[in-house]
């Protein structure tokens, strides 16, 4: 019987533990979801200002 209360205790303890680092990693899953959707917001509105500042292989910058 004490071999099972022993298992029982570790196996909650396991619980316990597991669910901290669940909660641990949702929090950073929102706060990465906000960073995304911040990033996202930016670049619409620099795309729609049309001054994304790419400058590819061949083009020349504007002050040509």
């Amino acid at each position: 019987m004490q071999q099972i209360e022993e298992r029982l205790a570790h196996l909650a303890r396991t619980v316990e533990d597991l669910s901290d680092v669940v909660a641990r990693q949702q929090s950073e899953i929102d706060r990465m979801t906000r960073r995304v959707e911040m990033l996202m917001q930016r670049e619409a509105s620099r795309e729609a200002e049309g001054t994304g500042g790419v400058v590819l292989g061949d083009e020349r910058p504007p002050h040509y």
